[in-house]
């Protein structure tokens, strides 16, 4: 299919299946750059003269990346759906290479975190345009098998990412984790000069309703990003978030006026997108939970070296992509429903799982738990994407890709918040009556150390007990997604 008045250009046009590799990359290019960094910071602190006293503002590097890659989704995404989905793709790719050129360049942290933002809008609209332009003329059936391995895609660029940042540092310095992405920003640009436009619908853009949407996602995600949230003590996150609910008030107003509004009302009642949403926001929310609890859990409690939290991760995220794969097959036969159930219940399974992990958690077990809920997770990509792009219908297509993709960060983001303070609270308050040995005057060496050694296992205990309260918490945010889960529908096979 070509654009309205567009010349007939069915000569330049890839295979199916060389389009698929196109967006494929572009994704994975994304998603590897948003975790590679990780591994980066250290020499980044270094080069660039960090103090250890600014690591929040270093946290920054990758925290900017996440709010321009959620923020840019939506507005972006509808940009796609009205001016077509190649030059969204195209112009998210340049976007993408002029933000990596400029991080490579950084003399300053400010500068690099600015760059990356700018880098994180091109990932961001690569999204949502990827998916668009992937299930462009599909059936949803075969859509459904596309946006899996898109999902697959995009989830073993973060997989990698750490190992592909950490090698490159060795090799060659932080800086060519980003000069690296120049090449393959300019073969994957050549190769959508060869695909003709599909999807525009023409239009205008809606400015005002962009720009709204834009400030009050930044605003609120910055607020709820805020470690203070929950805990008090800055009046910042409440003043951000307050900020971001008056822009999304005022943009149902404004897009009353619009020709082609940025969000269109219809796109949120109806019942298969709301559904998919909020079952992914809530998803989200307990997929951070193992992202950020098992690395810490292992280093901290379990008293394993930093490398061994990051091989226990791999057990789980290395199987969401194979999860994605299978999640967007299923779909295509059975229908979005059924996956998407048993990946929250394969999810669900895996948080009972981890509740039980304590000292004595070893080989195989470890492995089989993580690899359950790695498995769930990635049922759900297909699910949860087909239930919402099919619900959107043609002219939102890109839109409702750019905000599934979107309520999943979102989901992260007040998980990680709520993570950071509530289980603070919570050691507190089951830690905070244990007496801090001190060694008393004509104390034996002995009975003070056996104090110590009482002490130490309160701690510990206690420290279990919060990471549990973590997991109990996935159990039920997986338990809560099911509900909305049922309402979606697509995709099966007629």
């Amino acid at each position: 299919m070509t654009s309205r008045g567009s010349p007939d250009r069915s000569w330049l046009r890839l295979p199916p299946s060389a389009t698929l590799a196109v967006v494929c990359a572009g994704v994975f290019l994304a998603s590897l750059d948003q975790t590679s960094v990780v591994t980066a910071l250290p020499p980044i602190m270094v080069d660039l003269g960090v103090s250890i006293d600014r690591l929040n503002d270093l946290a920054w590097v990758v925290t900017a990346y996440l709010l321009g890659f959620t923020v840019a989704m939506p507005l972006l995404g509808r940009a796609g759906d009205v001016y077509g989905y190649r030059r969204l793709y195209l112009g998210a790719m340049l976007l993408f290479g002029v933000g990596s050129a400029a991080v490579a360049l950084s003399s300053s942290l400010g500068w690099l975190v600015a760059a990356r933002v700018v880098q994180a809008v091109g990932g961001g609209a690569l999204v949502p345009a990827a998916i668009a332009l992937a299930g462009e003329g599909l059936p949803p059936a075969r859509r459904a098998i596309v946006f899996g391995i898109v999902g697959a895609a995009a989830e073993a660029g973060g997989v990698l990412g750490p190992l592909y940042g950490g090698l490159i540092v060795d090799w060659l310095g932080w800086r060519w984790v980003f000069w690296s992405n120049l090449p393959i920003v300019g073969v994957l640009a050549v190769a959508l000069l060869g695909m003709p436009e599909v999807g525009r619908s023409g239009g205008r853009l809606d400015l005002t309703g962009g720009i709204l949407l834009a400030g009050g996602l930044s605003l609120l995600t910055g607020g709820l990003a805020q470690r203070s949230l929950f805990g008090g003590g800055s009046v910042l996150p409440y003043v951000l978030i307050g900020g971001g609910v008056l822009l999304l008030v005022a943009l149902p107003f404004a897009e009353r006026r619009a020709l082609a509004p940025i969000v269109s009302m219809a796109l949120f009642r109806a019942r298969s997108f709301a559904a998919a949403m909020s079952a992914q926001l809530l998803a989200g929310a307990a997929l951070v939970l193992i992202l950020v609890t098992v690395p810490l859990m292992t280093d901290t409690v379990l008293g394993k070296p930093p490398l061994e939290g990051g091989l226990r991760l791999m057990r789980f995220t290395g199987a969401i992509p194979v999860g994605a794969l299978l999640g967007g097959y299923a779909a295509s036969r059975i229908g979005v429903r059924a996956p998407a159930l048993v990946g929250l219940a394969l999810a669900a399974v895996c948080f009972a799982l981890l509740t039980t992990w304590d000292e004595t958690i070893a080989e195989p077990r470890l492995t089989w738990h993580l690899a359950i809920g790695g498995l769930g997770f990635g049922l759900l990509i297909a699910p949860f994407t087909v239930a919402a792009v099919e619900a959107a219908g043609i002219e939102y297509r890109a839109t409702a890709a750019a905000w599934i993709t979107a309520s999943r960060m979102f989901g992260m983001t007040v998980g990680l918040a709520a993570m950071s303070a509530l289980g603070v609270d919570y050691l507190q308050s089951l830690a905070g009556g244990l007496p801090v040995p001190i060694q008393l005057p004509g104390e034996s060496a002995a009975v003070f150390g056996e104090r110590v050694s009482v002490y130490e296992e309160g701690i510990s205990g206690a420290s279990f007990d919060v990471f549990r309260l973590f997991f109990r918490s996935g159990l039920v945010l997986v338990a809560l997604a099911a509900l909305p889960s049922l309402w979606m529908r697509g995709a099966r096979r007629s």
